[in-house]
């Protein structure tokens, strides 16, 4: 029997509290504009162009670790292997010629070269070549990095060159 009571007076109450909300009032209306002119907006003024002053920050759109650019060293290209750095070939395939093994590697604009060991590459040198693709040893230029050089190795079979 309590419980019929609590339901009945919980749906009693209920109700109530939503008359106990008074309606938002209306906005006010608009003022009229004038009747013979329509209503334009007065242009406003526009401000004078931006020019950033450095005042001896850096430039906020250059990257932390870069510097400033009298610093940043370009890596010098070649030709052949050279102008190719060690992020950019992949190995197409490893032969042996006369008793050596040689590499085919492919560039960006997939161009094919042959690279032998000791061939220089943009930032870095063939290490060795061994049946399974290339070992590099790669020139570090980060001025952050305590290492100074990194060896790299660029298998035949590697998961970038699946993707293409």
């Amino acid at each position: 029997m309590g419980a019929r009571h609590f339901f009945v007076l919980a749906m009693l109450l209920v109700p109530s509290f939503g008359r106990a909300q008074s309606p938002a009032a209306p906005a006010p209306p608009a003022p009229a504009a004038s009747q013979g002119a329509p209503a334009v907006a007065a242009p406003a003024e526009l401000p004078a162009a931006y020019t950033y002053e450095a005042n001896g920050r850096r430039d906020p759109f250059l990257g932390v670790l870069s510097g400033p650019p009298e610093l940043r060293t370009v890596l010098k290209r070649g030709e052949g292997a050279a102008a190719y750095a060690v992020g950019e070939i992949s190995v197409r395939g490893v032969m042996q010629s006369r008793g050596l093994l040689v590499a085919m590697v492919q560039g960006p604009d997939k161009k094919t070269l042959i690279v032998h060991s000791g061939d220089k590459l943009a930032d870095g040198v063939v290490k060795s070549v061994i049946p399974q693709g290339l070992v590099i040893v790669q020139s570090i230029t980060d001025p952050l990095s305590t290492q100074k050089q990194r060896e790299v190795r660029k298998m035949l079979r590697s998961l970038e060159d699946t993707k293409e």
